[in-house]
């Protein structure tokens, strides 16, 4: 008689390299022949979890708490947790919550399905050292988003020393992969009907460095995508201020495949706090930085993230801050309340700043930002733009939802497909012309034209 096996959901949660993970566990589960379905209707459930701030940290714990009472509920039969909280807090978590069956660590993508099935081969919990691994296009890998897009993750880990952050600690210090690996698997994923694709990694403006590619590293990838793969669009995730190769802005500027796009975490402007973060610049040096980029790249789209309450951040630090923000008029703009990490270099500092003032500054910065967003949302009223579309919107099926290139997948506002011409098929990741018909604070409507 053959054994039936159960059915295996995941709930991902944090940042687009945690999902990418997650893919790679399905990959492994539906090669092992266990069956993939939702989390709410699966026997199995994994919670891959992230432990980057406190708000992500209690979101995962409560997403494991959840799976935990439908155990005992009876509901489910097994309760996995795996990613960058068991990679940390791991022994914590082991003893604090006996009921999760078993715990998987970033080096250990490929024991998901041993941990599905509960084999007594696989202990419960072992000590997680320091990440090291790198999966490559062979690891298998289940796409879970629309197709319209896919993330490929182009190197692990991070060098950067920034004492607000223990990615390190967790990721281990950077290692990318081969061009040719990446290629490989982005053949895999045009040859799957992904339209844009989109390179991430811990600080992707550093790839290659580490396998002799030198600072021209991320340019000679990109190139040899746009050579090798077809995508209509292909984007890279996350830049680091000095680590940003003017190659990649030359590019950028030469080929229209290469999204106008750069996203690049500043963190803060005051010179002051980002000694105390360990990182360089002024409003000075990132005021030219930008006007530098604007120049080299004629419509680049720019987008950053701040960290407001830093324990040595004065009111005089945040207000230099919020200037900066209203003179930049950066076309997107994130902002997150400090929280310490334990281990992380700037521990021994505390956490002086109370909670509500760090709310008041984040309020403050996004209000400052909602005004410019909607300044230069409304000069994109009633032009034409490229749009990629990624199917029936999440807030009406009588919409369909898409984004312009100057709209990253997840974290940017979408555009709101009203109208489209007769006998039109929307297929997600099909590129079209799109006009502008309405412009709110974040979010774009218009119809297609071609």
């Amino acid at each position: 008689m053959a054994l039936k096996l159960p059915s295996v959901g995941i709930v991902s949660l944090g940042c687009p390299k945690n999902l990418v993970d997650t893919e790679v566990m399905l990959g492994y589960l539906q090669r092992e022949g266990l069956t993939l379905g939702d989390p709410d209707s699966s026997r199995v459930v994994i919670v891959n979890t992230c432990g980057f701030i406190d708000q992500a940290k209690e979101e995962s714990v409560n997403a494991v708490l959840e799976q935990v009472r439908r155990k005992e509920a009876g509901e489910i039969d097994r309760v996995v947790v795996a990613g960058c909280m068991v990679q940390k807090y791991g022994a914590e978590l082991a003893a604090e919550i006996p009921e999760i069956d078993h715990f998987l660590g970033l080096d250990e993508l490929e024991k998901a399905p041993a941990a599905a099935l509960g084999l007594p081969s696989l202990p419960r919990f072992t000590s997680k050292p320091l990440a090291t691994r790198l999966y490559d296009d062979l690891a298998p890998r289940v796409l879970t988003g629309r197709r319209g897009y896919a993330y490929l993750k182009v190197a692990e880990g991070c060098n950067n020393p920034c004492t607000f952050c223990t990615i390190p600690q967790m990721r281990g210090l950077q290692r990318s992969r081969t061009v040719e690996s990446l290629v490989r698997e982005a053949r895999s994923l045009e040859a799957q009907g992904v339209a844009e694709l989109v390179l991430i990694s811990q600080d992707t403006t550093r790839y290659g460095e580490d396998v002799g590619l030198g600072r021209e590293g991320l340019s000679t990838l990109v190139s040899s995508l746009l050579r090798e793969t077809s995508f209509p669009w292909i984007r890279f995730l996350y830049a680091y201020p000095k680590t940003l190769h003017e190659s990649v802005l030359a590019l950028m500027a030469a080929e229209p495949r290469f999204v106008s796009y750069v996203d690049i975490p500043l963190q803060h402007v005051s010179r002051r706090v980002l000694a105390g973060m360990r990182r360089g610049g002024d409003p000075e040096s990132y005021s030219r930085m930008f006007a530098g980029m604007r120049e080299a790249v004629p419509g680049i789209a720019l987008r950053t993230t701040f960290i407001v309450g830093f324990p040595s951040e004065t009111e005089a630090d945040f207000e230099e801050l919020l200037a900066f923000v209203k003179e930049a008029e950066l076309d997107h703009l994130g902002v997150f309340p400090y929280s310490p990490e334990p281990g992380s270099g700037a521990e021994a500092l505390g956490d002086p700043v109370p909670a509500e003032v760090k709310a008041e500054r984040c309020a403050a910065v996004m209000k400052a930002q909602r005004e410019i967003s909607r300044r230069r949302n409304r000069a994109l009223k009633g032009k034409v733009h490229e749009a990629i579309l990624e199917g029936v919107s999440t807030e009406s099926e009588l919409l369909l939802e898409g984004r312009l290139k100057r709209q990253a997948p997840e974290i940017d506002g979408k555009l709101l497909i009203n109208d489209v011409p007769e006998g039109f098929v929307p297929r997600p990741g099909a590129v079209v012309k799109v006009r502008v018909t309405e412009t709110h604070d974040y979010d774009l409507v218009g119809r297609i034209v071609a």
